[in-house]
């Protein structure tokens, strides 16, 4: 065997070696890349599945958010109507005519005077208060009509004034009036 055959047969080992490494390199380089591909792959639907929570949970919050608001802005206006019938309620207690007036006063005043001493009235209606009783007139107070009736001392007094009585019975039939109106 010459040197040239031993070179060939060197040159040929090498060539084989060369070729089966480069054969594994290029499979592990490809199971390498496979890998990569499915790891991205999963990373992907991860991130697009977490992306669509996001999503709901925000279209979820925003509808919640608008639908406060409009809860809000309805019992807004509720309460803006309920206040609307007070403020006319009171106004035609303030105009009851003078005969209707002087018989609320007349019932008030009895069903009240008894252990009492003294009673206080808007002026408009202290002529009628005088002549409806025996109390001694204590003085004027500002209301719509009706009367505060005290005893002897001052220590207890009843507070009979008509925008006392509408105040207490509106807040008493405030939830069944909205209830009836508004369902």
């Amino acid at each position: 065997m010459g040197l040239d055959a031993i070179v060939q047969e060197i040159k040929a080992k090498g060539k084989a070696e060369a070729d089966r490494i480069s054969g594994e390199t290029y499979q592990e380089v490809s199971k390498i890349i496979s890998e990569a591909e499915s790891q991205a792959a999963k990373l992907k639907t991860a991130k697009q599945e977490a992306a669509k929570k996001e999503i709901e949970r925000l279209r979820q919050q925003e509808l919640s958010s608008a639908h406060l608001e409009v809860k809000r802005a309805m019992l807004n206006a509720r309460k803006e109507l309920l206040d609307e019938v007070y403020e006319k309620a009171k106004d035609s207690v303030g105009k009851l005519p003078a005969d209707k007036n002087q018989k609320l006063l007349s019932s008030i005043i009895k069903k009240n005077e008894n252990s009492n001493t003294k009673v206080y009235s808007r002026a408009k209606d202290m002529p009628s208060v005088k002549k409806l009783t025996k109390l001694q007139y204590a003085g004027e107070i500002d209301c719509i009509g009706g009367v505060i009736i005290e005893n002897a001392d001052g220590t207890e007094y009843l507070d009979l004034r008509y925008d006392t009585i509408l105040k207490n019975v509106s807040e008493k039939s405030l939830k069944p009036v909205s209830d009836i109106l508004f369902g």
